[in-house]
């Protein structure tokens, strides 16, 4: 059995999200990390912070909710897994609901979103499906 750890923290964050939490603790990775950061930056988290310990830390995210409590992710699909991965040309890169959403990629200049990839020229692996 394989594990894939970005799927773990992509259910963690819509499982939270779903039952209305106001935080999710995961654990820390530098991947983890940067895609925190975009969802940031987005507008879909309100924030995120390294918690650390003796083994590899923790990442609290602090979800993001509307005026009337709406969630600020309504969808979070995990695209590229370990047994099929999903790579995409910058011409190819999806653009999800019509801008409204984010497509995350894995490229060689690190993670970015498919309007930084496009402007960019790079493509990569399709991480996640956010909006």
């Amino acid at each position: 059995m394989r594990s894939d750890p970005i799927a773990d923290m992509l259910t963690r964050i819509r499982n939270a999200s779903r039952a209305e939490h106001e935080k999710v603790d995961i654990p820390a990775s530098r991947l983890k990390v940067r895609i925190a950061e975009l969802l940031k930056e987005e507008g879909f988290i309100k924030n995120f912070r390294l918690l650390e310990d003796r083994k590899q830390g923790m990442l609290r995210v602090y979800l993001k909710y509307g005026v009337a409590n709406e969630k600020m992710i309504s969808g979070l699909v995990r695209v590229s897994t370990p047994g099929r991965r999903v790579y995409v040309t910058h011409e190819r890169i999806p653009s999800i609901l019509g801008g409204m959403g984010v497509a995350l990629l894995s490229t060689s200049r690190g993670v970015l979103t498919d309007r930084d990839a496009r402007k960019q020229r790079m493509g990569g692996e399709v991480l996640a499906y956010v909006w």
